[in-house]
């Protein structure tokens, strides 16, 4: 595998939720895998926060936990992600 990007949206206009969220892990020149995940507010600059792992299995475990974290924003943020 080369490299994973995914990015996802929540909207509800009538609640004014508008969010970004997206992830991308790829080697580095070394071999260490680099993840950064972006998150913020649709339309504004947000935040970037970047994680390395060791190996493809563990950047694909990071990858997994994050998804299911998006996976729970009815229940948190009453809207769900979708896919952009």
């Amino acid at each position: 595998m080369d490299r994973i990007a995914i990015s996802l949206a929540a909207r509800d206009p009538a609640r004014n939720i508008h969010r970004a969220w997206s992830i991308t892990a790829s080697p580095d020149l070394f071999g260490v895998w680099v993840i950064e995940t972006g998150y913020g507010r649709i339309g504004c600059p947000g935040r970037i926060i970047a994680h390395s792992v060791p190996s493809e299995a563990a950047a694909y475990a990071h990858v997994a936990r994050a998804l299911r974290r998006r996976a729970s924003a009815p229940r948190r943020l009453g809207v769900s992600y979708v896919r952009t």
